[in-house]
């Protein structure tokens, strides 16, 4: 598979995998323009639409695609969700022909009520749900929800390639050190990223065993994120509190 990250909007990326033969799916393509001059300068042909969840910054491009592609769309049942011809939910499998990829569907609900994930061919489409060394924002769900949705993330292979929709990293970061200051997987993470925005070059994909390295919405359980809330006033026996003071704190979080 070949995948590119497709700049959109003002940090998004749609994700854009392609065959050898150059059959090519897109992610959550929040605009139309991008995708398609994406395609035209790879000589891809789209054959497939995925959408993780119905927020425009990933739905606003696909009726314009939709109009020019012969497409299947895969989405959830929300009806806020147009147009789509498949819609999956939590625990489903489906394989697209061109190209040929396999996925699960992993219901993953917290930024929105109907979040969905897709897993398969080494890469997890994640939407908003996680970001590199962070996650979404809680719009419609609850800190247990999305922390359950995060867990849901763990038995996944440690080389799972991270596609999450923002370039969100740098920030991320920023917060992540001021939760473990003392992280030196995190500390490398701070390099890296710096050196690839210097380059022009986006962030992500991450694999999956960096993100439980450095993430501090995914090491809820490490001593010292529990630390962290202690010295925050929150209770640290509880994980589903720590979770939720991180992200109450990343809401207000100056970065």
């Amino acid at each position: 598979m070949h995948w590119v990250p497709v700049a959109a909007l003002s940090d998004n990326y749609i994700w854009l995998v392609a065959d050898d033969e150059g059959n090519a799916f897109v992610v959550d393509p929040g605009e139309a323009a991008p995708v398609e001059a994406a395609l035209a300068e790879r000589g891809w042909r789209l054959t497939a639409i995925l959408l993780t969840h119905h927020h425009n910054d990933h739905v606003g491009g696909v009726s314009e695609l939709v109009s020019r592609h012969d497409v299947e769309v895969y989405a959830s049942a929300d009806p806020r969700i147009q147009p789509k011809n498949q819609i999956v939910g939590d625990g489903d499998t489906f394989t697209l022909d061109a190209p040929r990829a396999s996925f699960k569907v992993i219901g993953v609900p917290g930024h929105t009520s109907s979040h969905i994930a897709y897993y398969g061919e080494g890469f997890l489409f994640c939407g908003d749900t996680l970001f590199s060394v962070g996650c979404g924002r809680l719009f419609e769900g609850t800190p247990e929800q999305m922390l359950a949705s995060l867990d849901r993330f763990a038995d996944l292979p440690p080389d799972t390639l991270v596609c999450c929709a923002h370039e969100y990293t740098a920030s991320n970061i920023r917060f992540a050190l001021s939760v473990e200051p003392d992280n030196d997987a995190l500390l490398r993470r701070r390099d890296e990223v710096a050196e690839l925005r210097v380059a022009g070059a986006p962030s992500v994909p991450s694999r999956l065993a960096d993100e439980y390295a450095t993430n501090p919405f995914l090491r809820v359980d490490s001593p010292s994120v529990a630390q962290w809330a202690d010295l925050q006033g929150h209770d640290q026996a509880a994980r589903v509190a720590r979770f939720a003071a991180l992200r109450k704190a990343k809401d207000t979080f100056a970065a």
